[in-house]
């Protein structure tokens, strides 16, 4: 059997949770059934971990549709064209998209005739009115999460319920796994490998709670003046309102005598599974999280996780048994958790054995991708 040309479409560029977890299921896919291609505005991160694997890549400008989107219109943009010459050109058989993408994405594969399936990773895109039709015609919906499922959906749902089928993302449980050696993480921070750390893994964006971090970090301290805070992540979507978030950020951190010689910021840090390695505990500080990769990512590695509970993580943590899970904004109840964390070795070790049971029964990579091609395979029999 010949491979199967699959073509991912995506406006992010950079490396956050939903790009990250893009990639891990298409390391996932077996590489002798498939060629996964992607389509993006332009260069960036996402790109060059692409072309490390030696698969195609795609770039023409084009800018991702907003939540008020009219399907009628974003069908004629010249983006849809272009879309339609790459899945003749290249002998596609099956197209994914992410939301921004889908206006123009969904109206190119079916006037090819190719299936287009789409994840869905955020709550907070409830279709207006105007939309429902639109996004009854995609050959398979995904969710991310029953949080981000039921905020797409809406009450009453617009949709059947059971049109939106929830996939969680998986987890590389080799890539993520206990035993990791995090000794360079320490290292650049500066840091003892006897020293208590606890780690945040986020991208620079005010929902991501780092001055609820800050807030914990200081309470942390003042409690055991020996521990040590480190924040990996980067402004990977240029915004400048995120640019502007990080540097109140990083001053206020500068400025406080609490936290200047205490929370270290290591930028971006390609090697996650070292800095969680390095890690003591790790926090999740959001406002709100569609998933949550990073608190599943330290659960696979061994480690406890404090997260606030909005959103995924309500769905990944076991609260009380992988990790604890707080509300958001609460920097007072982070800080308790982390603390007892810290002074519990023993907790500690319980925790994270259990974080690992539990990705494995429930949040694989390969389990992910296996589904994922299931789809795939069923869509493109009806599709030939």
């Amino acid at each position: 059997m010949s491979r199967r040309n699959l073509l991912f479409i995506t406006t992010y560029v950079g490396l956050g949770g939903g790009e990250t977890s893009l990639l891990t299921l298409v390391e996932q896919l077996d590489p002798a059934r498939f060629v996964p291609h992607l389509l993006i505005p332009h260069d960036g991160q996402l790109a060059e971990r692409w072309r490390a694997h030696g698969w195609p890549v795609h770039m023409r400008p084009f800018r991702g549709a907003s939540v008020y989107f009219i399907p009628a219109l974003y069908a004629q943009f010249p983006i849809r064209r272009h879309i339609e010459r790459l899945i003749r050109e290249q002998g596609i058989h099956a197209v994914h998209s992410d939301y921004h993408s889908l206006p123009f994405t969904l109206p190119a594969a079916h006037a090819v005739g190719v299936p287009l399936v789409w994840t869905c990773w955020g709550w907070w895109f409830h279709p207006k009115a105007w939309q429902r039709g639109f996004f009854a015609q995609p050959d398979h919906t995904f969710a991310a999460s029953w949080a981000i499922k039921e905020g797409f959906l809406g009450d009453p749902p617009f949709l059947p319920p059971d049109q939106v089928e929830v996939l969680p993302p998986g987890v590389d449980t080799e890539r993520f796994r206990p035993g990791r050696d995090g000794a360079n993480v320490r290292a650049d921070a500066g840091v003892r490998a006897d020293t208590p750390l606890v780690a945040l893994i986020a991208r620079f964006q005010d929902v991501k709670g780092h001055d609820t971090f800050q807030d914990m970090a200081r309470i942390v301290a003042a409690a055991i003046p020996e521990a040590r805070f480190i924040v990996a992540g980067e402004n990977v979507h240029g915004a400048a309102a995120d640019t502007a978030y990080k540097q109140r950020i990083l001053q206020t951190a500068r400025a406080d005598a609490a936290l200047r010689d205490r929370l270290i910021y290591l930028g971006f840090r390609a090697d996650a599974e070292c800095v969680i390695a390095a890690a003591d505990v790790v926090v999740c500080s959001s406002d709100f999280e569609s998933y949550g990769m990073v608190n599943l990512e330290a659960m696979a590695s061994g480690k406890p996780v404090v997260s606030t509970r909005r959103g995924g993580p309500s769905e990944t943590v076991a609260d009380g048994e992988t990790g604890y899970l707080v509300d958001p904004r609460d920097a007072a109840a982070l800080a308790r958790q982390v603390i007892a964390l810290l002074r519990d070795p023993a907790l500690r070790a319980r925790m994270g054995l259990a974080g690992r049971a539990r990705v494995e029964a429930r949040f694989s990579a390969q389990a992910m991708a296996d589904r994922f091609t299931a789809v795939i395979d069923s869509k493109t029999r009806l599709h030939p």
